[in-house]
């Protein structure tokens, strides 16, 4: 018990300094007074405008992001019993964002209701995915792993292939498209938050609660089922929500590689592998660790921004052939 409020206490803190980071940061910087005294409303009129119009609203669409993501690629982990596994597995993340494209080719109104039909044609997008890899891997009764996966990364090369034909379609919209493809978050100020948050949130929330099931499918679908479990319900609800958690990242904040990847592992190799406290881990794990990411991708190229999701793919792709070394050597589970 004290192990584990511990391992929460370290990863809320590092969470709360990323936070400050990414607040503090930027073409402007504001010291840790100027920050205070914007924060409790007695700061000058351009540290106000600064803190609550450009870096609140965007460090609370990166934290959100990186929660959702840290949260699936957990969940897909522990769901295919596979350290290798992310959002981006099965072709969630590509058919997502096929649907979010879409809904932009549409132009809906920059209004909450009409940026409230982004996520729900990315969750389309990324539910019809997985739909169709499940069909296209399944053998008989059972959907092997092997196929899962090689499904899963024929409909994602076939869903970019989509996205990038009707990005070229609209030229006038194909440097902010490619900026949003590569992880550059779409700036709308707080509606885009509220937009995504009430998807967010469920999906996170079924997610924690599907801890001790994720638990028990560790024991192989046979076990879980002697021991109670309703396999088929469980993994249909703990699929849906990573998916709508993964759909609700990808519309507003682009396509982010390896976060869902990387955090799961480190909180499982830092702390436990029980789903029950390692899920709510890596949400908070996720979220600080994209905000360092976004904070770094500010001022490498300060005055100009890289895409966070650059970043990500360069910390990433190296931390994936460890893990896949790390695979192949001996059983991670």
């Amino acid at each position: 018990m004290q192990k584990s409020l511990a391992s929460f206490l370290l990863t809320i803190t590092f969470l709360v300094f990323a936070l400050l980071l990414s607040l503090a940061i930027g073409s402007v910087f504001l010291s840790p007074s100027e920050l205070m005294a914007a924060l409790t409303g007695h700061g000058t009129q351009l540290s106000d405008t600064i803190l609550w119009k450009i870096r609140l609203p965007r460090t609370v669409l990166i934290a959100l992001t990186g929660m959702a993501l840290g949260g699936s690629g957990a969940a897909y982990q522990g769901l295919f019993r596979n350290p290798l596994a992310d959002p981006y597995l099965i072709g969630v993340a590509s058919g997502a964002g096929l649907g979010a494209v879409i809904a932009m080719s549409v132009k809906w109104p920059y209004t909450l209701w009409g940026l409230m039909a982004i996520p729900i044609a990315a969750f389309a997008g990324a539910l019809l995915t997985v739909v169709i890899v499940y069909l296209l891997a399944r053998v008989g009764r059972t959907t092997p792993t092997t196929n899962l996966i090689l499904a899963g990364v024929a409909i994602s090369s076939f869903a970019v292939s989509l996205m990038s034909f009707l990005m070229l379609r609209s030229a006038g919209e194909l440097h902010r498209a490619m900026s949003w493809l590569m992880g550059g978050s779409i700036q709308l100020g707080w509606t885009s938050i509220l937009a995504m948050f009430p998807y967010l949130v469920i999906g996170l929330i079924v997610l924690t609660l599907g801890g001790h099931a994720l638990n028990l499918l560790q024991f192989g679908d046979e076990q879980a089922q002697q021991l109670g479990l309703n396999v088929a319900r469980a993994k249909t609800l703990i699929l849906v929500a990573a998916s709508l958690a993964t759909a609700a990242a990808v519309s507003f904040s682009g396509i982010i590689g390896f976060i869902g990847l990387i955090v799961p592992h480190v909180m499982r190799l830092c702390f436990c592998g029980d789903y029950r406290r390692l899920i709510p881990l890596s949400i908070v794990g996720g979220a600080a660790a994209l905000l360092l990411s976004d904070t770094l991708a500010r001022v490498v190229l300060a005055p100009r921004e890289l895409p966070v999701g650059i970043v990500t793919a360069l910390a990433g792709a190296p931390f994936f052939l460890w893990v896949l070394r790390r695979a192949k050597n001996q059983s991670y589970w």
